[in-house]
């Protein structure tokens, strides 16, 4: 049975159960081993009187019927004495069995004593059919000598059995009492055999050493009986033992035993009955009185047993009683103490110790010795647990109040470093923003846009340690932006945009504050669909209207993942943890987290059919409005970092399908090389759409361009590289003539726009979208981008 695993309050209440039950179980023993023998002593008077007396009047009943049997058989006619006695025999035995019979007796009596008076009651069933055998003279003097015999000695062996009583000195005394009535039926023996051979006139074969046995035999349990009486019984004895009758018969007891076998025996026969008869009446009485005074000596001994027993007894009650409230009470107050420390412990592990986190995750102050409260068990060993306890929490709240505190100082951190290194990309892109408009050679051009792509992911990466910290990045929008360009601004934002085709993206629009997110969430499952499937892949981005909001899936081609992968996966996704240094290499799933947490989007990574992984991102209702149209006043927006600002022509549709639409010029411009050859009709900087030169003309407007905007076209560089305008002194200019210059710039580019109005727009028309990554639709950037 294994107890190690119990709750200590089963093991208190077996602790007080098992002692408690073996000292009533013992109790309970003492007390039955007691009162048995008061019992037995109070059932002395019911032996005496319900078999002693019965059984003694039909002991002397069947000791005269045998001597009158003994002298019938000896003689030769009926004796009319004989049918007297046999009636008054039967009428003892008939008060016998219904005294034998009775419920009193049978529950006194013990098993033996039952056993014996069944012996007697069937012995005794015997007698009818020896008195037909009598009568048909069957039976001679010795058979008839034995049948009667043997119904007396099943009486005296009932006697014997009620002579257990458990007094020692009343037991010795009810045994010498049965001895002198077994001495009485020897006398009565020698009685019987002794008239029969007087009625005969000789002794038969046997008959004289039988005579001599017996009366051998009578003398010595006289003798062993009295040593047994007490003192007072035993002089009573003595001196009616010392009366003439007995005298005389003990004398006539020697000649017999001294008389010749063969002659006729010389004891008077009248002198021999006188002296039997009284010496059998003073006997009888003599056991009778004893017998009386030992039933009644039986009582007041049973009386003081049973008292003492009742003493014990109660004693030992309240001391059972005791013991078991003793045991509960200090059972209940260890269990009570115990659970109070439990309860402690429980307490501070489940709910006060993440509560405290909490509310210091959240800045709040925490007092750690009103939070961990001393706890007062005692001064025993459980209060020594109790104080070690208190140890415990206290320095757990210390652990979590320093441990939150070194998380609080490594966010700012983050945030320090991530503010730092997006002013400086910031700069960077302001800067390069600068190059970009005064750079003529179409090869520098191509690679400040790379570069400039460069800043750009450089900035998503700042915007990670942001997150990491805690904060909000600084990129916003006030107004709406069309699901496409948002999808186009997060693959703006990855390494390998080349291989990332959007195949269908269904209108719609996304709320200017969850821009900033919604685009730096996909760019996170772009790149990492690209960064793990192979090089020779594609990359697809679909969109479409679901019932609760708008899905958004990214599918790539490679290996997939594990089952146990994906869940872990999904189980991060599904809720925004605090950041672990200890996972870093789970960093674009703890970003992935942070911010659909905090929009309420919902993003999933499920099998691909094809092979690979399909990333789900749910954008709730609350987010998704209607797409805004393009035209006038419909800004592309400005970037974070520049003061730029891109004029969509109002007819110009927002192309949502790549792979199968893709231009191919046999000359790319510089966007084309700097941005890749996939994604030329879908991801083009803003800079593509600017004009080469105010001064120059615009050429005619090509089937392709539907915004009626010039195209710049890569051209052969000239051998020696004309110096910049910026090299030379700069000439002062007068305001009227830069009045004119910017007219006829605004003439020129209104004039593109009407042509641009009155051509068909084409499908493959590219929508132009910030290298920076910022959505070709949505309006200014909000004022904390401005200062970030």
């Amino acid at each position: 049975m294994r107890t190690r695993d119990w709750p200590i309050r089963s093991k208190l209440t077996a602790l007080v159960v098992v002692p408690v039950t073996a000292l009533l179980a013992l109790w309970i023993f003492a007390t039955t081993l007691t009162f048995g023998p008061a019992l037995d002593l109070l059932a002395a008077r019911t032996f005496l009187y319900d078999l002693g007396r019965p059984g003694e009047a039909v002991v002397a009943e069947l000791q005269r019927e045998r001597r009158l049997t003994v002298v019938q058989l000896a003689g030769t006619e009926p004796l009319a004495a004989l049918a007297e006695q046999r009636e008054r025999t039967d009428r003892a035995l008939a008060e016998l069995r219904r005294r034998v019979a009775g419920e009193e007796l049978r529950d006194a009596a013990d098993a033996s004593l039952e056993a014996r008076l069944d012996q007697l009651v069937t012995a005794l069933d015997a007698l009818p059919a020896g008195r037909g055998f009598i009568d048909q003279r069957k039976l001679d003097r010795a058979g008839a000598f034995g049948l009667y015999n043997g119904m007396i000695a099943s009486a005296f062996q009932a006697f014997s059995a009620t002579a257990t009583l458990p007094e020692p000195d009343l037991n010795r005394e009810a045994r010498a009492l049965t001895a002198l009535g077994r001495s009485r039926e020897l006398l009565a023996q020698a009685d019987a055999l002794l008239s029969g051979v007087v009625t005969a006139g000789r002794f038969a074969e046997g008959e004289h050493p039988r005579l001599v046995q017996i009366i051998g035999n009578q003398r010595f349990l006289i003798e062993d009986a009295v040593a047994d009486l007490p003192s007072a019984e035993r002089a009573a004895y003595q001196r009616l033992t010392e009366q003439a009758d007995f005298a005389r018969l003990r004398a006539m007891q020697d000649s017999l035993v001294a008389a010749d076998p063969r002659a006729v025996p010389t004891v008077d026969p009248a002198r021999w009955q006188a002296s039997y008869d009284e010496v059998q009446r003073q006997l009888r009485e003599y056991e009778l009185d004893a017998s009386d005074g030992l039933a009644d000596r039986s009582v007041p001994t049973a009386v003081r047993i049973l008292v003492r027993l009742a003493v014990a007894g109660v004693l030992g009650l309240v001391a059972v009683v005791a013991s078991v409230l003793v045991a509960v009470r200090v059972g209940r107050t260890l269990a009570r103490r115990l659970s109070g420390v439990r309860t402690a412990a429980l307490e501070l592990a489940e709910q006060r110790l993440p509560e405290v986190v909490t509310r210091l995750r959240r800045g709040e102050q925490v007092d750690v010795g009103r939070e961990a409260p001393p706890l007062e068990y005692g001064d025993d060993e459980i209060g020594q647990v109790g104080r070690a306890f208190n140890e415990v929490q206290r320095t757990a709240i210390r652990a979590a109040v320093d441990e939150v505190t070194l998380r609080r100082g490594l966010n700012e951190v983050f945030l320090n470093i991530a503010r730092r290194s997006q002013s400086l990309v910031h700069r960077q892109l302001a800067l390069l923003d600068r190059m970009e408009r005064g750079t003529e050679d179409p090869d520098e051009l191509a690679e400040l846009f790379q570069v400039d792509h460069l800043a750009t992911r450089l900035r998503r990466h700042a915007e990670d340690l942001v997150i990491l910290a805690g904060a909000a990045p600084g990129r916003g929008w006030r107004n709406p932006v069309a699901v496409v360009d948002l999808v186009r601004g997060a693959i703006s934002e990855v390494e390998a945009y080349d291989r990332v085709d959007i195949v269908d993206v269904q209108p719609a629009g996304v709320l200017g504050r969850a821009v900033g997110d919604v685009i730096h969430l996909l760019a996170e499952l772009v790149e990492n669909a690209t960064a793990f499937s192979p090089p020779a892949t594609r990359v697809s981005v679909n969109g479409q209207r679901v019932a609760n909001g708008y899905a958004l899936e990214v599918t790539d081609h490679g290996l997939g993942m594990s089952d146990a992968a994906l869940e872990e996966a999904n189980r991060r996704l599904s809720r925004s943890p605090e950041f672990d240094p200890a996972e870093s290499a789970r960093l674009g799933l703890f970003v992935v987290a942070r911010l659909a947490a905090r929009h309420a989007v919902r993003v999933n990574l499920l099998r691909s059919e094809a092979g690979g992984i399909t990333a789900v991102v749910l954008v709730p209702t609350d987010l998704i409005t209607d797409e805004p149209a393009p035209g006038v006043g419909d800004i592309v927006g400005q970037a974070p970092d520049r003061r730029r600002t891109v004029v969509r022509s109002r007819a110009t549709p927002r192309p949502r399908a790549a792979a199968s639409r893709r231009r191919r010029d046999p000359a790319p411009d510089p966007v084309a090389t700097a941005v890749g050859p996939a994604v030329t009709a879908e991801v083009l900087p803003t800079h593509a759409a600017a004009p080469a030169r105010a001064t120059e003309a615009p050429p005619p407007a090509a089937p392709g361009e539907a915004d009626g905007l010039p195209r710049r076209v890569r051209q052969r560089p000239p051998s020696a590289r004309a110096p910049h305008p910026a090299d030379d002194p700069p000439t002062p200019r007068a305001p009227e003539e830069v009045r004119r210059v910017m007219s006829a710039l605004q003439a020129g580019t209104a004039r593109g726009r009407a042509a641009g109005a009155t051509r068909p727009a084409s499908r493959t028309s590219p929508d132009p979208v910030p290298s920076s990554g910022t959505p070709a639709a949505g309006g200014e950037p909000t004022e904390t981008e401005r200062n970030a």
